[in-house]
């Protein structure tokens, strides 16, 4: 029941940002949202999600929270397996290229990312797994 009830809220994420062009969803709790679109590893269908992102280098930096439990979500085994991605943050809607952060990078940004939205904190407490963080560079 639960997981229907994000579902339908996501959608209604999803559609309220793309017809305001992230006027409407574009900040949650004080941080920017993207849309993420990848290719489904299974089904091969498209999937889109809104994620928190920051700036970063140039691109920008998602994080594979799935708020704190023990197994990533879906949308990062979808890069992983085809890192060619589609983001839209804001009105603008681009081609990107995914790849997971990993050692002193990581750190870095996990530092960053903290210090923006303090409540990544208590999901890294939650959960036995390393949350992944992705960075999102535009390529066209």
């Amino acid at each position: 029941m639960a997981k229907g009830v994000f579902r339908f809220f996501n959608r209604v994420h999803i559609l309220l940002y793309r017809l305001t062009r992230g006027r409407v969803g574009g900040r949650i709790l004080g941080i920017r949202v993207l849309l993420l679109t990848t290719k489904g590893r299974k089904s091969g269908k498209e999937r889109t999600v809104p994620l928190g992102t920051f700036e970063d280098r140039g691109g920008y930096v998602v994080v594979a929270s799935n708020g704190g439990l023990d197994v990533h979500p879906a949308w990062f085994f979808n890069l992983r397996s085809d890192p060619r991605v589609r983001i839209q943050v804001g009105a603008v809607s681009q081609a990107a290229e995914a790849r997971v952060l990993e050692g002193e990078e990581r750190t870095r940004v996990w530092q960053e990312l903290v210090s923006l939205a303090p409540g990544y904190a208590g999901y890294e407490t939650s959960t036995k797994r390393v949350i992944p963080l992705v960075a999102l560079h535009p390529t066209a």
